[in-house]
């Protein structure tokens, strides 16, 4: 690594949780403790004092909010790169891309830092949606999502896409992790419903793409079968889109599975809700740009069921591939569940997934930007 200390500003519109947030403050952890300044644009939220404390600098700005003031931190954000000087502007979002971009572009060649960005997800594809290529370097988040900027943007140079996949921290993610005692009694106080029962779950928040409606014929499957399993969804809650968890309320009730299905809302503690699960589903019906939560039960120890599509076939086809199943295949996932609380099956070591792979892949691409001669030697 260069010995000179870079100063990477990252830009999204808030911190309030959810994989790219996690990623940005991954990153924003390890440039710290690099000894580099690291600095995150946002609009706030519950992530922000933990971004701090691990040695990040915020300033607050809501550069993704989607109406026409937002324009004004066009000039506000070329004043703070001639102000900042850094050496990398990050860029992670579409509206908050775009801000930026005319700010970097209305520079002097010569003041301009160099340009990141991350494609997280394949939105519709449009000029909107383009920006996300607009880095001197790309970041795809799986091999997949390199292959859905080639195809949709042609006019994107392949050379300049990195592919860098989202990591797992394998020290703490790891087959022998354990919550605490106290943990345990906490959680089974709050939950005593899922007390002595093979817990069946599915993290992520609650969008209509992520699969809870196939999650509740399973697990009306899996109840037929008299199987003794609780479900646990785990996430929270678009405030706008309270009337998705009300839909999905009233199908659990009309399934008569009340009682055997709970929500937990947004948890900081996911790891040790994985840990104590005998299943992780991650069975999003559409592509997913990586899926974070696979990797991570995966790297617990935890057999997936996952849909055989995007990132997630991605990371199940080289850790756990007797996890995968087609896109709304309901009694194949049922029969593999069935089996794996039977027969607990073998998965295979992270050692491809990880933060560490992340970090230093990440630092390595601002690195080839900063000394372009340096990297061709490596």
């Amino acid at each position: 690594m260069s010995n000179k200390q870079l100063t990477v500003i990252q830009v999204l519109p808030a911190l309030n949780g959810g994989g790219v947030e996690k990623g940005t403050l991954e990153i924003g952890r390890f440039l710290a403790q690099q000894g580099h300044r690291s600095i995150v644009v946002s609009a706030g939220g519950r992530m922000v004092q933990q971004l701090i404390d691990e040695g990040s600098d915020h300033i607050q700005a809501d550069i993704g909010a989607k109406k026409l003031s937002t324009l004004r931190y066009i000039s506000w954000f070329r004043r703070m790169m001639l102000d900042i000087r850094p050496d990398i502007v990050h860029l992670r979002s579409r509206l908050p891309a775009w801000i930026c971009y005319l700010a970097w572009k209305s520079l002097p060649k010569k003041d301009r830092p160099h340009l990141v960005s991350t494609f997280h997800s394949h939105h519709s594809v449009n000029r909107y949606s383009e920006i996300m290529a607009c880095g001197e370097r790309v970041i795809a988040v799986s091999n997949m999502m390199k292959n859905y900027i080639i195809n949709a943007y042609p006019n994107v140079d392949p050379n300049k896409i990195r592919v860098i996949h989202r990591g797992v921290d394998t020290q703490k993610f790891t087959p022998e992790y354990r919550p605490s005692k106290e943990w345990l009694q906490a959680w089974y106080a709050e939950f005593p419903e899922t007390a002595g029962k093979a817990l069946i779950t599915i993290p992520g928040r609650l969008t209509r793409k992520k699969g809870h409606e196939d999650f509740i014929k399973i697990m009306v499957r899996l109840i037929d079968l008299a199987l003794p399993v609780h479900g646990l969804i785990v996430g929270d809650t678009d405030p706008k889109k309270n009337y998705y968890r009300d839909e999905l309320e009233k199908s659990i009730a009309g399934a008569g599975l009340s009682k055997n299905i709970t929500f937990t809302g947004h948890r900081n503690d996911l790891e040790n809700i994985m840990s104590i699960s005998s299943i992780v589903l991650t069975i999003k019906t559409e592509p997913e740009a990586f899926g974070r939560t696979t990797a991570e039960a995966l790297s617990l120890g935890i057999p997936v069921i996952g849909y055989a599509i995007g990132g997630v076939q991605e990371q199940m086809a080289e850790l756990f591939q007797d996890g995968l199943v087609e896109v709304g295949d309901i009694e194949t996932a049922t029969g593999k569940i069935q089996d794996f609380l039977s027969n607990r099956p073998v998965i295979k070591s992270n050692s491809l997934f990880t933060l560490d792979n992340m970090c230093k892949d990440t630092y390595s691409v601002y690195e080839e930007l900063i000394n372009p001669s340096e990297s061709q030697k490596i």
